[in-house]
């Protein structure tokens, strides 16, 4: 690890070098044959091999970077505590909950506090633009964009469409962003606002754009709008990447209705502090929790404040079983508020408050660091002859396989949870949406196991089976069970866990009234990100299926009609493809220079291109660099013989017969465009230790939580070295080994997939609770 740790038990620590050159990727390849090597090196029962074999090659899973470096065995989050991740921001900083205290409730209070620590006594004070507040309704905006001309071309509106103007390099950047043709309806949606300042958001409707992938080009659209419409206009952004443009729901103080005259003001509460004085109108904080759902707490905080569980965003979920930290953001709300409810909260703490200008979006992260923690841990042909002898040649097997691991990568693979843990996996119900089959996508949503109601209709007989099954699923199965019998909302819904909101609100559109058959209706009655989760699961198993090909055809090669993606490789384009300097009928073309706009088409969206022969064969792209796509409308597919397996694979009984170039629907949440995924996935910043220890509740890193805690207590005590462990005491006793894995991954990588490529096959086994199993 990153620090030498207080004295404790023995251990083997190594941290290991930046990755190597992708030019030492060999052409290795492997089949799931290779699952009965596996189980004979390590201590897995060989039906538990089979039953992860049999789970993974249902959904793609079957390849692995370098099968033939032994692997070994652990145990996954037995605790809880095991299991840490913790956000990478846009910077690039891990995020930690370093403190829970509120911030100071003025920002020149804070600048004045910081001033007085360094001795100087100059004031404080930034001087402020009179002019720009009275002009400018919305929030300080950035700093390049808080200019005079911003004044000067909008003017002072006061709800009038006539006096609004938007200048010419305002409107170039619109159609930059958009097009013309949705820079065009943004701009009449505005007009329409100034007109009707009283009309409620849903009468004046909104504006989408297409799919714009790239994330920081995101965050440059959302504050280009919110300056140019002065915060009348709001943006957000779905899980495919398109930006809705709507009417701000609250005007952001401004129109008739905020403020009874239609005067342009500074948003701000009578009494109180302006939220531009605090530091914008949206409060960051970060969540640390520890063995719950996002969800969960984001549920909680709302209903103690009174709000919509809406009002909350956050780049991404977090994995319940695990302590994560990640950041959370909410519209004006003051941090005395939120602290409070630490002295309430269970299993969770907030802290780090900061205001800031605009809100989180999805997926705005770089990725996450993860501590995994692997207990029980056995090894082939380990020299377990001494206690130190035993740690030394698990650790050189262990440094053999991280290295590989961070030098080769592994198949970036969709995990097993992106499929689901019920009998019916969330890609099979995503392809009857997509075959247009709702009530069959329907009665794979309602579908339980005849395990799970039995257990509910017998509770003895349940204590004595070997199969645990939560009390979740047996009230989950008891529930639908009793719907499908009669049909009827009540009681199947009182019985429903609420946790189960696809089941609630499918139950709740059939059960009720005359809608008995309606069941594309019912679908749609499901929370907007949970019926895409459907579509998109059966868009990672063709994916998934894809990878597994491409690897087993072509290893880490780069071959003709490989694809990359244009964003990334634009200074590698040959000279001779670019532009043409003349059209067609000889006339000049004049392009425009690199910085003449802010944004071109190409980095409008994520755009891919095949490789020609001479690029595959000149040296300059790696395995790493290949991406395979997502099937969809607006995707490239490989200019190679990939481009006919997704064909036959999608075609056949498995794919469910459908065609990788139809992929649009009428129903749009089903009508997919597409995406792009790197075909191999790198850890960064790899290290690992590998301990000894005796007791099973020992713990072996500290959570920030208990890191705040131990600096409050030695504040208080005086810091003073710890004593010998337990496992120090009894190391003679010793006799089971850990390894404590770090490592970084990107925003949409998945940890097994890392681990199942460093362990091999039947190597990862996930600790099961009893009663613990759900979702």
């Amino acid at each position: 690890m990153a620090e030498p740790p207080e004295p404790q038990s023995p251990r083997k620590r190594q941290k290991l070098a930046s990755p190597v050159g992708s030019n030492e990727l060999h052409n290795e390849t492997s089949t799931a044959a290779l699952g009965q090597k596996f189980s004979a090196q390590n201590s897995t029962p060989h039906s538990a091999v089979d039953m992860q074999l049999k789970k993974e090659t249902e959904v793609g899973i079957t390849e692995f970077v370098n099968p033939y470096l032994p692997g070994f065995r652990g145990m996954l989050k037995k605790r809880y505590t095991d299991f840490l991740v913790n956000e990478i921001l846009p910077s690039g900083q891990v995020l930690h909950l370093d403190n829970l205290k509120v911030p100071p409730p003025r920002g020149q209070q804070s600048a004045r506090n910081a001033q007085t620590e360094k001795g100087l006594s100059a004031p404080v004070e930034q001087p402020r633009n009179t002019q720009n507040e009275s002009a400018q309704p919305s929030p300080p905006q950035p700093a390049e964009k808080q200019t005079a001309d911003h004044v000067k071309s909008h003017g002072n509106i006061k709800g009038d469409p006539k006096a609004f103007q938007l200048s010419s390099e305002d409107e170039e950047l619109l159609s930059s962003f958009f097009g013309a043709e949705v820079a065009q309806s943004i701009m009449a949606l505005h007009r329409e606002i100034l007109k009707r300042p009283n009309a409620k958001p849903k009468e004046l409707g909104d504006v989408k754009s297409a799919i714009v992938s790239d994330r920081e080009l995101r965050g440059k659209i959302h504050q280009a709008v919110r300056r140019i419409f002065s915060s009348r206009l709001e943006t957000s952004t779905d899980d495919d990447g398109v930006i809705t443009i709507s009417t701000g729901s609250t005007r952001n103080g401004w129109g008739t209705r905020a403020n009874g005259g239609g005067q342009d003001r500074q948003p701000q509460q009578k009494g109180k502090l302006g939220w531009q004085d605090l530091g914008g109108e949206y409060l960051h904080f970060t969540l640390y929790k520890e063995n719950k759902d996002t969800m969960e707490v984001i549920s909680y905080l709302a209903r103690q404040l009174k709000m919509r569980p809406q009002s909350f965003q956050f780049a991404g979920t977090k994995d319940r079983r695990g302590v994560t930290v990640q950041r959370v953001s909410v519209y004006r709300v003051h941090a005395d508020r939120l602290v409070g409810l630490n002295r309430t909260l269970r299993g969770a703490k907030i802290g780090g408050y900061e205001y800031q200008q605009h809100g989180l979006e999805l997926g705005e992260l770089t990725g996450n660091e993860f501590v995994i923690s692997l207990r029980d841990c056995d090894f082939p042909k380990l020299e377990a002859s001494t206690p130190d002898k035993a740690l030394d040649s698990a650790s050189t097997l262990v440094e053999q396989a991280v290295r590989q691991l961070s030098s080769k990568g592994f198949i970036n693979y969709y995990g097993l949870q992106r499929f689901g843990t019920f009998t019916t996996r969330t890609d099979t119900i995503g392809l009857k949406m997509l075959q247009g089959n709702f009530q069959g996508a329907v009665d794979a949503i309602l579908d339980f196991s005849p395990e799970a109601l039995a257990a509910a209709q017998d509770p003895l007989r349940a204590m004595v089976s070997d199969d645990l099954i939560s009390s979740d699923d047996k009230a989950r199965a008891h529930a639908l069970h009793a719907f499908k019998k009669t049909g009827k909302m009540h009681p199947a819904i009182d019985d429903l866990p609420r946790k189960f909101s696809a089941e609630a609100s499918i139950t709740r559109h059939l059960g009720g009234g005359d809608r008995g058959k309606d069941y594309l209706g019912a679908l749609q009655t499901i929370p907007r990100n949970l019926r895409l989760m459907y579509v998109h699961a059966y868009q990672s198993l063709v994916w998934n299926f894809a990878a597994g090909e491409r690897w087993k055809r072509y290893g880490g090669q780069v071959v003709e009609g490989d694809l990359v993606l244009v964003s990334e490789h634009k200074e590698k384009i040959d000279p001779e493809q670019k532009p043409d300097s003349v059209d067609a009928d000889g006339e000049i073309v004049i392009h425009p220079a690199v910085y003449d706009s802010a944004a071109s088409a190409e980095d409008m969206f994520t755009r891919a291109r095949a490789l020609s022969k001479e690029e595959a064969a000149s040296g300059l792209y790696s395995v790493f660099d290949v991406v395979l796509p997502t099937p969809g409308y607006d995707i490239l597919y490989p200019a190679n013989d990939m481009s006919e397996f997704y064909k036959t694979f999608m075609a056949s009984e498995r794919g469910g017969g459908l065609d990788p170039h139809d992929m649009r629907r009428k129903w749009k949440d089903v009508s997919l465009s597409g995406s792009y995924r790197k075909i191999l996935g790198c850890p960064g910043n790899c290290s690992f230790e590998v301990k000894s220890y005796v007791r099973e509740d020992e713990q072996f890193v500290e959570t920030d939580l208990q890191k705040i805690e131990r600096r409050g207590k030695a504040s208080l005590e005086g810091d003073t070295a710890p004593g010998p462990s337990q496992s120090d005491l009894e190391t003679e006793k010793t006799a089971k080994l850990a390894v404590v894995l770090k490592l970084q991954l990107g925003s949409s990588q998945y940890a097994t997939m890392a681990l199942r490529e460093l362990m091999k096959l039947g190597g990862v086994k996930t600790y099961k609770p009893d009663f613990g199993g759900g979702r």
